[in-house]
């Protein structure tokens, strides 16, 4: 069986139009491999598991929570796939420290929450792509909210997440990623 596939359009093009802001790390660049201790720690990628430093600026005016997002579009199943999902981040919090996306939790600010990722698990899951397919791409996403909270709770999906996001949306900074191995 061949994995190769065609590349799938960037998922955020296909939403309502949005302003963007910037979303920057000093752990992970644009358009670059993940480092190794960005990948997962299990299912044979052999990573460190930690989520990436990320900040943001630029946001717009009225901004009053944060939605913070991983997913890969690339993975060989319907729909892609969430590795992370950060909920009612406050407008206040304009970074997140490495590793804030550790199964503890010790790392969200307070008043957010992760809900689980595709492996049930409410944390960061790190790049793991099949061995031998292409260049997968991890797009790390904020999305500026004119809600201060979603009234969601920590047992929901990420699909919910951002569908409940949706027309809430005031503005959306995307860092596009990849790996492979």
């Amino acid at each position: 069986m061949s994995l190769q596939r065609p590349i799938d359009p960037d998922p955020y093009s296909l939403l309502p139009e949005v302003p963007a802001f910037t979303l920057t790390s000093k752990d992970v660049a644009a358009d670059e491999q993940l480092d190794l201790a960005h990948v997962h720690s299990g299912m044979g990628a052999g990573g460190g598991n930690r989520s990436p430093q990320l900040s943001w600026e630029g946001f717009p005016a009225g901004t009053q929570s944060f939605v913070v997002t991983c997913f890969d579009p690339d993975a060989p199943i319907p729909g892609g796939f969430w590795h992370w999902t950060l909920v009612d981040v406050p407008a206040a919090v304009t970074e997140l420290a490495t590793d804030a996306g550790s199964a503890t939790g010790s790392g969200v600010p307070a008043g957010a929450f992760q809900v689980p990722n595709d492996l049930g698990e409410r944390a960061y899951a790190g790049a793991a792509p099949p061995p031998g397919d292409r260049p997968h791409r991890y797009l790390f996403a904020v999305l500026a909210l004119d809600v201060p909270t979603l009234g969601l709770n920590d047992q929901v999906t990420p699909a919910v997440v951002n569908f409940t996001a949706l027309g809430h949306v005031l503005g959306r900074a995307v860092l596009s990623t990849t790996y492979a191995h």
